[in-house]
């Protein structure tokens, strides 16, 4: 067994420790010069072209409402029949005629006379005078086209903001009328179709100061919700919406920064939103229409090296600077954006 002297004990120690030292070192450069590298990338990468999209708010009044489509129908409708077999001796009416109640239509032989049982049109006459018509025969038809109703299907999700006596207002767009009417009946005895129930509410409608109203022609019938009026409005794109489900919007500073500003809203109707806070009337505010990320050459180099990954920016506050973009009424921005306000989308 050979003798090591304590010198050369020292000495290979010595070394070693030399060599663990310099292993150190390398990797602590590799890790400063990967690291300088990768932020240097992350910093390339993360610089952006935000688009804005203007809108200005308004002064209005807004309101919201369920709709339901239905046909028009008759409330009072007779067809007059021959009580056996019998001869028709006069005809005092034409179609198309309107009788008072009580009125003479027909005498028919054995003395016995019909007279109109409520004010209306009369809708056909099917007999002429000396006809022999035989029992059950149709003689003439009386309808009344000044009372009418109209039945629409509620589902199961409305039928709790519908109720008897509530405003509404019947529209029969192929005759350009508009009746202002109230839920006069609610059939709470539900029918199901495709998994939903549904109730049967019914609306009388005078429709005595328009012609040309008859039954089966579309009808809608809408029941308003909420109204406000004489007040701010905006249209529903311009809001943007934060993570706790806030409603914000960006507005222009002097210097040309674009900064979130939180809104309060309150009527809304799916296109178009009160608000009650945080715009004034005139204002024009922006939301972003388009964000863009433009990569330099360096950073293409740097994606090379590292891999193509994706690299966000933490998100910042608004205040970057801003260009103006050819007069579009669009502005842009380098990267960043905030958080949002208090305020959320309401309203139907």
């Amino acid at each position: 067994m050979s003798n090591v002297s304590e010198s050369e004990i020292r000495k290979k120690k010595k070394s070693r420790k030399k060599i663990r030292k310099r292993i150190i070192i390398s990797i602590l450069l590799l890790v400063l010069i990967g690291g300088g590298g990768w932020l240097v990338y992350s910093k390339l990468r993360a610089d952006y072209k935000v688009t804005y999209d203007p809108y200005t708010a308004t002064t209005g009044s807004i309101s919201n409402s369920l709709s339901f489509s239905g046909t028009m129908q008759l409330v009072n409708s007779t067809t007059y029949t021959a009580s056996g077999e019998q001869k028709v001796k006069e005809v005092y009416v034409s179609a198309g005629d309107e009788v008072k109640q009580g009125d003479k239509l027909m005498r028919l032989s054995g003395g016995s006379t019909l007279e109109a049982d409520f004010d209306g049109t009369v809708s056909s006459v099917d007999a002429a005078a000396g006809d022999e018509v035989a029992s059950g025969a149709s003689l003439l038809t009386l309808a009344d086209f000044n009372h009418m109703k109209v039945s629409v299907r509620v589902g199961e999700s409305d039928i709790g903001n519908v109720a008897v006596g509530q405003s509404c207002r019947v529209t029969v767009s192929s005759a350009g009328a508009n009746y202002d009417s109230t839920i006069d009946k609610i059939d709470y005895v539900s029918y199901t179709g495709n998994n939903v129930a549904y109730y049967t509410t019914t609306v009388y409608v005078d429709t005595t100061e328009t012609k040309n109203i008859y039954p089966g022609m579309q009808a809608t019938v809408t029941v308003p919700l909420e109204e406000a009026n004489d007040v701010i409005v905006l249209k529903m794109d311009a809001l943007s919406t934060a993570r706790d489900n806030t409603a914000y919007v960006y507005k222009q500073a002097a210097d040309g920064s674009m900064t979130e500003t939180p809104v309060t809203v309150g009527v809304s109707n799916g296109n178009y939103v009160e608000i009650k806070s945080g715009i004034e009337s005139g204002e024009t505010v922006y939301k972003i229409a388009e964000k863009t990320q433009e990569e330099s050459g360096l950073a293409s180099l740097f994606s090379g090296i590292f891999g193509n990954q994706q690299v966000n920016q933490p998100s910042m506050p608004g205040g970057e600077r801003f260009s103006r973009d050819g007069g579009s009424g669009t502005r842009e921005r380098p990267s960043g954006s905030g958080q949002g306000g208090s305020g959320q989308p309401g309203g139907r």
